[in-house]
């Protein structure tokens, strides 16, 4: 019989790193071009005005303005007067 423990190697010897998820945006906050809205697997949350979807169905800003959810979609309602609009998001 072994008077010493053998050196065994571990099975728990890995983590992965956070991914970070859920909403960075909440509604009637300012949202510059590019900024992440949602970060999200699958499409709970879906693009709309001024949205666009990344690969990773990661929700971004396409332009400058307000944040708007609108049930399960996210609109980015323009700062900018002159800046075209729907209509009815405008009434939001």
């Amino acid at each position: 019989m072994a008077h010493k423990k053998g050196q065994g190697s571990t099975k728990n010897g890995r983590d992965s790193n956070p991914q970070f998820r859920g909403i960075k945006l909440y509604g009637g906050e300012p949202a510059k071009a590019g900024s992440i809205i949602v970060r999200q697997v699958g499409t709970p949350f879906m693009a709309g005005f001024n949205v666009r979807r990344g690969k990773d169905d990661t929700l971004f800003s396409v332009s400058e303005g307000t944040v708007v959810y609108a049930g399960r979609k996210v609109h980015v309602v323009p700062t900018d007067a002159k800046a075209p609009c729907p209509v009815w998001l405008k009434a939001n």
